[in-house]
């Protein structure tokens, strides 16, 4: 078994990184420029409409165009070096627009600078992402290193998320943007310049685009393992949006009080990603695999009976032990259908691979819209003005009743994907 000659804390303190600007980006955006600079909901959902095309095309590209760098410093870096000011300075940039701005015109400043940022973004985690099946050879030395990427992940959500309305209270968005791209840059560049990637070979052949398309649309795995990790993502992201409707509505408390409940998920996500770790250890990656999906699934059950905060706390709780699960072990399902292409193919396309699988989360949004037409059509909840006559339950349904369907249906897409029991070992193709 070869041992990484990447330290795996060097690698994965880069998600905490990455995370910082991007989770302050995406979520207090629209509070910014909607409610506090006077753009519309429909002007802000005509750019988050238009970039969500962009967002889906352009993580493969940047994968692909990663691959075929060849450059004395490698692959990866000239981008995450290049990228990484680039992204910080068009964060910063996004928050702080000049006073004189109104109408059209902050609209059009808005969009360019969060498409920038966005697809900057991009960039990076079309490279980082790249770097995880190259540094870490085994299924043990990923499972450490993705235990402690996930771990830094969320600890990076705790303060982009949950302490940011207190931070931009003190400081300000402007302020509390340099702060956070500042944070967040320098671990990216550290993890960038501490982490030993392989070397191209001189003779090693670059891929090419339309043969990478085909082997990846043919590729059965890709597939199965895109659409479970696609309904996976649209039970998670229904738990982030429908919370503040679940703490409202079924349990007759503050919206606010949904910080204590997002709190024990990612808490309990945060400890639990090294017990899921070690049953990787153990049992091996597929069957802990599967056991984290059925694991989230049965975890909503008791959520459906919370009557108190105290009770939701604990449910919620149990929701973050399968979600450490699913985090911990699908980035490694990933990198195993990477493995088996650079055997298959003698190419290293793990950029263009692990960022085609990012495109299959964008499905996600597919299954969310469903979820909240379906609380319309049965409970007839249409708005906060007009919430029908059963507000709880269509709350109840988003958090408990609508994941859970999900999960399952992830979990059955689990059994249609296996590997060979044998590690795939080797850095890189060979070369004739």
């Amino acid at each position: 078994m070869n041992k990484p000659r990447t330290k795996p804390f060097n690698y994965a303190i880069g998600m905490f990184g990455t995370s910082i600007p991007i989770n302050m980006l995406k979520t207090y955006a629209a509070i910014y420029y909607v409610d506090k600079l006077g753009m519309t909901t429909v002007q802000f959902a005509l750019m988050l409409l238009i970039y969500t095309f962009i967002d889906a095309i352009d993580n493969p590209v940047y994968g692909f165009l990663s691959d075929r760098t060849r450059s004395r410093w490698g692959r990866r870096r000239p981008w995450l070096t290049i990228g990484t000011p680039l992204l910080i300075l068009c964060f910063v940039i996004f928050y702080s627009p000049p006073a004189f701005l109104a109408g059209n015109s902050l609209v059009a400043y808005c969009m360019l600078f969060y498409m920038l940022a966005g697809t900057l973004d991009s960039v990076i985690n079309a490279n980082y992402a790249a770097l995880f099946p190259e540094l870490f050879r085994d299924d043990a030395s990923r499972a450490n290193a993705n235990a402690l990427r996930q771990a830094f992940m969320l600890v990076g959500m705790i303060i982009s998320i949950a302490l940011t309305p207190m931070v931009t209270h003190a400081l300000g968005y402007s302020l509390t943007a340099i702060l956070y791209g500042l944070l967040g840059g320098g671990v990216i560049l550290y993890m960038t310049f501490s982490c030993k990637e392989t070397e191209p070979q001189p003779e090693e052949e670059k891929p090419q685009l339309w043969n990478s398309l085909k082997d990846l649309f043919t590729n059965r795995k890709f597939w199965v393992a895109g659409f479970a990790n696609a309904f996976y993502s649209a039970a998670m992201s229904l738990v982030l949006a429908s919370m503040p409707f679940f703490v409202k509505y079924a349990l007759g408390l503050s919206e606010s009080q949904s910080t204590f409940l997002f709190a024990a998920v990612l808490l309990i996500a945060i400890g639990c990603v090294a017990v899921w770790a070690r049953l990787v250890k153990k049992f091996s990656l597929m069957p802990v695999w599967r056991a984290s999906l059925v694991t989230l699934a049965v975890a909503f059950i008791p959520l459906y009976f919370a009557k108190s905060l105290v009770s939701a706390i604990i449910c919620s709780a149990l929701v973050g032990f399968g979600f450490a699960g699913i985090i911990t072990t699908m980035d490694l399902i990933g990198a195993k259908i990477m493995d088996e292409d650079t055997q298959k193919h003698n190419l290293r396309r793990e950029g263009i691979i692990a960022n085609s699988l990012g495109f299959m989360n964008r499905l996600s949004g597919l299954f969310t819209s469903s979820a909240f037409y379906l609380v319309f059509v049965i409970f007839g909840f249409e708005s906060g003005l007009n919430p029908g006559p059963q507000p709880d339950n269509a709350a109840r349904f988003l958090l408990t009743v609508f994941p859970p369907i999900l999960m399952v249906i992830s979990f059955a897409f689990s059994f249609f994907i296996n590997f060979d029991k044998k590690e795939i070992a080797p850095a890189g193709p060979e070369v004739a």
